[in-house]
């Protein structure tokens, strides 16, 4: 991480910036924005390019349109939210490359700033096409990559595009994403705790198997628990069970139990005779869960438990949540955890899509020191992975010696 040189460290003072951000936000059934975070989370960037009158060429995703354009998926409405909050123009370009954006740049002005159209329109974004990522690289002078939730992808606008310029840096956003999770992980101040939720542990092995390097303690909820339990011994009735898992989940205790890692797995579930909002439910022990029952949330004990074995920690990583929070009946063991965690004296980092809505949710998110903008990407640091984005912009300032051959890579 300390071998990637960010945008202050170069000069952009009447330059062409062309910077991918992740623009990839919730729109409700009438195309309106309903949450605008990750606009939000990259105006230091694009406030400091403006500051330095740099021309900005704003580029990202939304969705899945599969290589061809959907007019639901179009950026047109994000940059008609980011002219609000900048209280500035920001143009719109019907394309990402070609003639009507090479002319959209060159018509501009230094302190301008313009949104091209949804990246994935063309399918060799996804491809990592180099002639794509050239033609992006065509329209600046210098590439800038904000959008730490895409950076586990090797897409071409964030890889292949940095084969095709001379200068590469990253903005204010990654450089935060990155130093939180140094000192979250790399350097943590102890005790060290890790919270780990969801539906299965097969998304997550490569997490756990890092963690258990790292934490003092690991709690792991939500249904991927419930392979742990049944690895235990437990039967677990109907409950979301990966029983190819089971196996791994017995070598990850042994690992744990080696490593003298205090593990932390629910000791009662609020069980469930469907799965569905009008369950009907109740609290049972994990070694009472009826036959053709589901475990969909913690239960109050666990909640008790959880909750003090976070009391005297420093630090506090949670990717994942502790039931299905989606349906009222089953929210209160995510909501208590919520709670706890942004009330807990640790510097607390979370990350992950479901964890981020139940804080929205619950109300707490301005609580924690940090929470993630990507989901994956948060999720392959933990897992102690290169993230491919990361990488493009280390290869790209080592070919241009924007910086010294570094010792060690991220």
């Amino acid at each position: 991480m300390d071998n990637i040189v960010y945008i202050d460290e170069i000069e952009i003072k009447n330059k062409t910036l062309l910077i991918r951000v992740d623009f990839n936000v919730p729109l409700d059934s009438n195309g309106n924005i309903t949450d605008d975070s990750r606009i939000r989370a990259v105006l230091p960037t694009i406030n400091y390019c403006l500051d330095e009158k740099a021309k900005i060429v704003l580029m990202s995703h939304m969705g899945r349109p599969k290589g061809k354009p959907v007019p639901e998926l179009s950026l047109l409405v994000v940059a008609k939210r980011l002219s609000r909050l900048l209280d500035k123009e920001v143009k719109f370009v019907n394309d990402c490359i070609g003639e009507l954006a090479e002319n959209a740049v060159k018509s501009s002005s230094y302190g301008d700033i313009m949104l091209l159209e949804n990246l994935r329109f063309h399918s060799e974004e996804t491809a990592n096409d180099d002639n794509f990522g050239k033609e992006l690289a065509s329209l600046c002078d210098i590439y800038v990559n904000d959008a730490f939730a895409t950076a586990h992808r090797s897409h071409a606008s964030n890889v292949a595009v940095t084969k095709y310029v001379n200068t590469c840096a990253a903005g204010f956003l990654i450089r935060k994403e990155l130093n939180y999770f140094r000192r979250a992980v790399e350097n943590p101040m102890r005790p060290f705790v890790a919270i780990i939720g969801g539906a299965k542990v097969s998304g997550k092995i490569e997490v756990l198997s890092n963690l258990a390097e790292k934490v003092d303690k690991l709690i792991i909820g939500g249904a991927m628990s419930n392979t742990f339990l049944k690895a235990l011994g437990h039967d677990i009735g109907a409950s979301l069970v990966e029983n190819d898992m089971v196996e791994y989940a017995k070598k990850t205790l042994n690992k744990i139990k080696e490593k003298k890692i205090k593990l932390y797995l629910p000791v009662d579930v609020v069980v469930a005779d469907k799965f569905k909002p009008d369950a009907e439910s109740k609290v049972t022990t994990v070694q009472e869960i009826p036959k053709d029952w589901l475990a969909l949330d913690i239960g109050p004990a666990t909640v008790t438990l959880f909750s003090e074995a976070i009391q005297n920690a420093k630090t506090i990583v949670w990717n994942g949540p502790m039931g299905v929070f989606e349906f009222d009946a089953f929210s209160r063991g995510t909501y208590a955890m919520v709670s706890n965690v942004a009330n807990a004296y640790a510097l607390t980092i979370v990350g992950g899509g479901d964890t981020d809505v139940a804080l929205h949710r619950a109300g707490e998110f301005a609580k924690m020191s940090y929470v993630s903008t990507g989901g994956g990407a948060f999720l392959e640091l933990l897992e102690g992975k290169v993230l491919p984005g990361i990488q493009a912009l280390i290869e790209c300032s080592k070919k241009n010696k924007l910086m010294p051959e570094p010792e060690q890579q991220l």
